[in-house]
């Protein structure tokens, strides 16, 4: 649905090719997690092929507090689980987040 909009296509390579330089990032995001502490929410697709729920679960290394939820999906959790999503996040706002 959302992914077959004109210009995806474009915008999804170019995260793609974008990624490569990720990795390389990760030890300075993880020493941030233990040093700031910032609240996470993290809503994950257990079947997600790409990013395993192992990666969703990772951060609660760092972050003990980290909320953490594995939906019934697949990489693109936002397509058929999008009101969910959006739940979680609101709650998580709120109760985490917010004033």
């Amino acid at each position: 649905m959302f992914l077959d909009r004109p210009g995806n296509q474009e915008i999804q390579l170019a995260l793609f090719y974008d990624y490569r330089t990720n990795v390389a990032a990760y030890p300075a995001w993880h020493a941030y997690f233990r040093e700031r502490r910032p609240p996470l929410l993290a809503v994950w697709g257990r079947n997600d092929p790409i990013f395993g729920p192992d990666g969703a679960r990772a951060f609660a290394r760092d972050l003990p507090d980290a909320e953490i939820h594995l939906l019934d999906t697949g990489h693109f959790a936002l397509e058929d689980h999008a009101h969910a999503i959006g739940g979680h996040i609101d709650r998580f706002y709120r109760d985490r987040v917010g004033p």
